[in-house]
């Protein structure tokens, strides 16, 4: 096939992958992913018999890549697909990827069930001493039995015992609570408890359910981070704050687009756009919230409660409102108070139907209520020390502050941490490097995957990988292999790989204009070659800028060059190495031993305020005092972004740093030339 001929052939983009490639009208949909190593199960050969092939195509206008999907993008739906959707059923716009064929330009999501290497969400909770005192509660009442001379109603009886037992004078009752309150009442024997939720101190507390006995675990509550890449969930405990189970989901809503600003745009462009990213986000929430109350074996009217945590552009579209405002200065939210709401309200499904759902509050229209979490979490407003907290993710969220003064921003980073946007990059997923050490000397590489305990060089490791194979290279795995060739010298100050002569390494291998280094070839054994490419570098490079340059900028408003400590948050940032993330000039320079790692620190902030009513009533407070800082409007933003191209950085200093190699690769530049000259221009 001619390159003329390519360019007119469809374009096929897979989600979450990001993966590309032009192929001819007819190729069946599987024939394309294979070709294109994207992660797509199959074991039936293609017959139609096994589902595991299952994608979902994405219609509308997709302004990031250049196209518009149509329906007619794929081949109609025929009879093996037909005869499998009577017999089993498929989801609604679902298709067999064997058998649907593309005819036109389209993108095509990949769902988490057809991957081969199902997605590892690293959310874990946190352990976290909480004062208990939640929301909603269980009371043991004896409700006087009726008589003929006593013509009040049941629901008034409970009312007269929580009040004469509990001094609870007023409550309010969902009215759907009352078709089966007659016969729990007669069940329990008059002996019944009831479960109030009381939304804040000194508000009248509503009746979502009763029960015959006493539940012998109490009552449950779901903690959510609903992030723009992963949702994370717990199930804990109302009684003592114990996680009883862990999930976490990819959100669905990265078919539309694998940062914030591309889902804006695509509710912008296409008229259904937030509708239906609305509708994925509440379905995938449904699904989480019922396999996690399954997995923690709880029964499901027990779980009365849920918290969520998410940015600015989940909640509204979460909340099924229009995110277009927040696309575009002066990046108002509808509202940005903590929301008391109904789980019904969003759809949610699979726990009690009259379950409460508590919204955290968001600081501004680029800070979400992540961040708010992040805050009752980490607790920087109760800080001695100046704390610069980064909570690592496709959207960064960056807290500077003690208690004198906390400030926040945003900062784009996009998605290259998680992994897309790199050459060989996947998500956090069974098989793919996490870890990578490079010799300074042999310029030799060794790594470890996920999912095994040994490194490359270790005897066992074939074995111990044959079941998974060596797939990709994840977030944290890029970051460690930039910064290890830097380190090594295979990589100057501007980000350029050497030439094999260059640095004596023959894993430096030209690539047209540019370089790659190899860290590992399967292709003898039909497994993948993984590189970093020259592109790779730069993805890193812009994504560690925005990040940079967000915490210096917060830096410059306090007015200090240096912070106390760093807390590196998220579930990427909680799996970054802190010097490697120093030698890229992540985050500005601190001892070693003062950048920590906080874990999920916004799932944290979630189970706090899950477990306590104060806790809400003191980050509704916390948000009022931290001042944000608008990185999309500050001039500065642009100078520091532009300084922290370079590896660490173009002039800051980085003291706790061993000496890097003073390399640089620039054509007809001797080392270390033509990185102070790239060093005087980025000022």
């Amino acid at each position: 096939m001619t390159p003329d001929t390519a360019a007119k052939d469809p374009l096929v983009i897979f989600m979450p992958s990001g993966k590309r490639g032009h192929f001819a009208a007819g190729t069946p949909v599987l024939t394309a992913a294979r070709q294109l190593g994207v992660d797509l199960d199959s074991v039936c050969g293609g017959r139609g018999i096994c589902s595991k092939c299952q994608i979902q195509p994405s219609f509308g206008a997709f302004s990031k890549h250049g196209l518009t999907s149509r329906p007619e993008a794929l081949s109609p739906f025929n009879a093996v697909e037909q005869r499998y959707d009577d017999k089993r059923g498929l989801k609604e716009g679902r298709r067999l990827g064997c058998q649907a064929t593309i005819q036109g330009d389209v993108v095509i999501d990949v769902p988490a069930e057809s991957q081969v290497h199902k997605q590892v969400v690293r959310k874990e909770a946190a352990a976290r001493d909480i004062i208990m005192a939640p929301a909603t509660r269980l009371y043991v009442i004896d409700v006087a039995e009726p008589d003929m001379h006593d013509p009040t109603g049941d629901l008034q009886r409970v009312e007269k015992a929580l009040q004469e037992q509990w001094d609870i004078d007023r409550i309010s009752c969902a009215p759907s609570l009352l078709p089966r309150l007659q016969a729990v009442l007669r069940k329990g024997k008059w002996q019944v408890t009831a479960a109030l939720h009381t939304c804040a101190a000194g508000a009248a507390p509503a009746l979502i359910d009763v029960f015959a006995d006493l539940p012998e675990g109490g009552l449950y509550g779901l903690a959510i981070d609903l992030g723009s890449t992963t949702i994370a969930a717990h199930l804990c405990s109302l009684e003592d704050g114990r996680v009883i189970a862990s999930s976490g989901v990819m959100n669905p809503q990265i078919r539309f687009g694998e940062d914030l600003m591309s889902r804006v745009s695509y509710a912008m462009m296409n008229p259904t756009g937030a509708a239906e990213m609305t509708a994925a986000v509440r379905e995938a929430l449904s699904a989480l919230a019922a396999e996690i109350i399954s997995q923690g074996a709880v029964d499901p009217a027990l779980v009365t409660e849920a918290v969520i945590v998410c940015n600015p552009v989940m909640h509204h579209l979460l909340l099924g409102i229009d995110p277009t405002e927040l696309g575009q200065a002066p990046f108002a939210l509808t509202t940005s108070d903590a929301l008391n709401l109904s789980a019904s309200d969003v759809e949610m499904r699979g726990l009690n139907p009259r379950a409460q759902l508590y919204i955290l509050p968001c600081i501004a229209g680029h800070v979400g209520a992540d961040a708010a979490a992040v805050a009752l979490s980490e607790e920087p407003h109760k800080s001695d020390d100046l704390a610069l907290i980064v909570d690592v993710g496709t959207n960064a969220e960056i807290l500077l502050g003690d208690k004198n003064r906390v400030l926040a921003c945003s900062s784009p980073t996009g998605p290259a941490f998680e992994g897309a946007q790199i050459s060989s990059g996947q998500r956090a997923a069974p098989g793919a490097i996490e870890r990578v050490a490079i010799n300074p000397a042999t310029k030799e590489p060794r790594f470890s995957v996920i999912g095994c305990a040994l490194w490359s060089d270790e005897a066992g490791f074939a074995e111990a990988t044959a079941t998974t194979g060596i797939t990709g290279i994840c977030g944290s795995g890029i970051i460690e292999a930039v910064a290890e060739m830097r380190l090594a010298g295979l990589v100057d100050a501007a980000g350029l790989i050497g030439a094999p002569a260059q640095t004596g390494s023959e894993r430096c291998i030209p690539t047209g204009r540019t370089h790659e280094y190899l860290i590992y070839d399967g292709s003898a054994d039909g497994g993948p070659r993984i590189t970093v490419t020259q592109g790779d570098i730069r993805a890193i490079q812009l994504a560690k800028s925005a990040l940079y340059a967000g915490a210096r900028l917060l830096m410059d408003e306090i007015g200090v060059d240096q912070v106390d400590r760093v807390v590196l948050a998220g579930a990427f940032g909680a799996h970054i190495s802190p010097k490697h993330a120093m030698i890229l000039g992540m985050i500005p320079d601190a001892p070693l031993d003062k950048v920590t790692s906080a874990g999920n620190a916004a799932g944290t902030g979630a189970r706090i305020a899950l477990c306590s009513l104060a806790a809400r009533a003191e980050v509704e407070a916390l948000v009022h005092r931290i001042t944000k800082v608008e990185t999309a409007i500050e001039p500065r933003f642009q100078e520091h972004f532009v300084a922290a191209n370079a590896i660490p950085h173009a002039t800051a200093p980085y003291p706790h740093l061993p000496p890097l190699p003073q390399v640089s690769f620039n054509s007809g530049g001797r080392d270390g030339e033509g990185a102070g000259r790239r060093r005087r221009r980025a000022k």
